[in-house]
């Protein structure tokens, strides 16, 4: 059984790519920044539909992937299984990959320049907050298994 979240913590990943949303839809009111003409914006639209598809993705089979292993995917909770298979093959941290990805894609989609440092910001924030803390975790649940696998496949992409 998976040990439980601490009580009174708040996730803060889903918290941080949120304040990012909100934060680049207030920016873009007060002080709208600069977007691209046609063509470029129609290519950067279809890269931004093409992120989304690819953040869906990602949130799906990572979802999968750790129900599955019976793990959890609150970020608080300690993780039972290391998942090195499907998406985390890929990436370790696949469902806060996703997240930026969404970011980026809506910045994309809509021409609101705020979502791009937006979702630089809120990675950054989460590597701080969550994934530092998790892979200390792992580190110590798992050990050379982890850190064989951290050699092999990066943090983010």
């Amino acid at each position: 059984m998976a040990a439980p979240a601490a009580k009174g913590v708040i996730p803060w990943p889903p918290v941080i790519y949120v304040l990012g949303i909100v934060a680049s839809l207030i920016l873009h009111a007060i002080y709208p920044l600069p977007w691209f003409g046609s063509p470029m914006s129609d290519i950067l639209v279809a890269v931004g539909w093409l992120a989304l598809l690819a953040m869906v993705s990602l949130f799906l089979t990572a979802f999968r992937a750790m129900a599955n292993a019976k793990t959890p995917i609150n970020p608080n909770k300690r993780p039972e299984h290391l998942l090195t298979t499907g998406p985390f093959a890929v990436t370790r941290n696949p469902i806060y990959l996703a997240d930026t990805l969404l970011l980026i894609g809506v910045g994309l989609i809509t021409g609101i320049t705020w979502f791009l440092p937006a979702a630089i910001v809120a990675a950054f924030a989460t590597q701080k907050v969550a994934i530092q803390k998790e892979e200390r975790w792992l580190a110590d649940k798992f050990g050379k298994h982890y850190r064989d696998y951290t050699k092999r496949v990066r943090r983010w992409i």
